[in-house]
């Protein structure tokens, strides 16, 4: 009987050294820099060779493609086991105690971005992987680690990956970027811009929001000189800044992040922006939007889904603008299998009086949570955590398993621990990264032995 935990603990130390290094790199996906070399910048070109030369510096046969991936890869035989997990992050929106590409390590924690969205479950798995080779426990089945970079803009790396490059599927493979004990469900997701060509004077122009899977946490705006707009803000307890500049009065409006599966846990300043706009000068379509994403499972304006297997819908005003006399907002919204996406986003455009297009799509992910791969995971993580309670889940969240076949989301939040992922303040509890090491070790080698041998 193999002590994983044992296994996996002379690595802990030079784990978080390599995380530290794999968050002080920004890899938010950056257009100024891209170009065909780098698909995503050249900051998530950065983060993906740190990788590749830590593989390769540490023995794995491992090959950088064309800017995407990198991919890792060990042992031989025709049964492989995969492990997805992606280098890119959101941007560090908000207000952080500690920079967020420092790795500030303070009282058992690592504070940065990525350290809980994904550089840290990566790395994880990353070590669990190299103790089991280290330890010449991997015969007769490969391993393959693949790490994108774009998954936080809908995980172009790994569609480009199976589909462009006609990759081989994997036998069974996790990505270590959900919860634990595991997810046998994703719920599906579509990102939509609503848009319309329409007046709104005072309104001169507003901006807000940085990736549609976050939740707005800031909105500038600029109005015709109205000193009485603060009264609105304030009677709407609203967090704001007011500065008159000339014959116009610049507002910004500060909102509370939060990833776009859980809109409800953030604040979307957008929305509150629209909404007293509408409030103030008596623009009923400002009004109309706010109202209609208000409840963000979509009740109020009959766009609410719910199945026994993933759920209920949920969306999130991510990116928003208007000038030029054109307002335009992207929503991320999140579904169970029983909606026709199509007759939806109809309904939806009528709801909000604008033209609505479809940006991307995702198909919801559905695990039959009885199967052998899905218990086996399940006994896993039940044998290393002595947890027997927790259940495999469905969630709202969009993980690698929609784009790799034959995936599913393995971790590695624990329960409890939410990381605050795509907020302020991300961070990982440096034992918790333990503890995913000897899990990954363990999943990797029950996949491997029993289920490819």
């Amino acid at each position: 009987m193999i002590d994983f935990k044992q296994l996996t603990k002379p690595y802990n130390e030079q784990a978080i050294k390599s995380l530290q290094r794999l968050v002080q790199s920004n890899s938010v996906y950056d257009e100024s820099t891209v170009s065909t070399k780098y698909p995503y910048g050249i900051g998530v070109h950065d983060s993906l060779m740190i990788v590749y030369k830590m593989a390769k510096k540490d023995g794995f046969d491992v090959e950088y493609i064309d800017g995407r991936v990198t991919e890792i890869s060990f042992g031989e035989g025709e049964q492989e086991i995969g492990i997805f997990a992606h280098a890119d992050v959101v941007p560090a929106t908000g207000s952080w105690d500690y920079p967020p590409f420092s790795g500030t390590v303070k009282d058992g924690y690592m504070y940065s971005r990525g350290t809980s969205d994904d550089k840290g479950p990566l790395i994880a798995a990353y070590y669990a992987l190299k103790a089991l080779k280290d330890s010449d426990l991997i015969k007769g089945y490969k391993v393959r680690m693949v790490v994108g970079g774009d998954e936080e803009r809908g995980s172009s790396c790994m569609h480009y990956y199976f589909n462009t490059l006609k990759k081989k599927p994997v036998t069974y493979g996790f990505t270590p970027d959900a919860e634990f004990p595991l997810i046998y469900g994703e719920k599906g997701i579509t990102n939509y811009t609503a848009s319309k060509e329409i007046d709104l004077h005072p309104l001169l122009r507003l901006s807000g929001g940085k990736a549609s899977n976050s939740v707005i946490d800031e909105l500038k705006m600029a109005i015709v000189r109205d000193d009485s707009f603060i009264e609105t803000l304030e009677a709407m307890k609203l967090k704001y800044t007011f500065k008159n500049v000339g014959e116009q009065s610049h507002i910004t409006i500060f909102g509370k992040s939060a990833h776009g599966s859980m809109p409800e846990l953030g604040f979307n300043a957008g929305l509150a922006a629209l909404d007293a706009l509408g409030n103030h000068y008596g623009i009923g379509f400002l009004s109309n939007i706010a109202e209609c994403y208000r409840d963000t499972k979509g009740r109020n304006f009959d766009a609410y889904y719910y199945s026994e297997l993933l759920g209920e819908s949920s969306y999130n005003v991510g990116l928003m603008e208007y000038k030029e006399g054109k307002l335009t907002f992207v929503t991320n919204f999140r579904h169970p299998e029983n909606v026709v996406i199509e007759e939806h986003l109809d309904l939806v455009g009528h709801a909000l009086d604008m033209e609505i297009q479809v940006r991307s799509t995702s198909k919801p992910l559905v695990f039959d949570p009885k199967s052998d791969f899905i218990q086996k995971l399940l006994h896993v993580y039940q044998a290393e955590t002595g947890d027997l309670t927790s259940m495999p889940m469905a969630i709202g969240g969009g993980t690698y398993a929609k784009e790799c076949p034959n995936t599913v989301a393995f971790g590695s939040a624990f329960k409890g621990r939410d990381g605050s992922i795509h907020q302020a303040n991300e961070h990982v509890l440096l034992d918790d990264i333990y503890a995913q090491m000897h899990i990954y070790a363990h999943a990797i080698h029950a996949l491997g032995v029993e289920l490819c041998g």
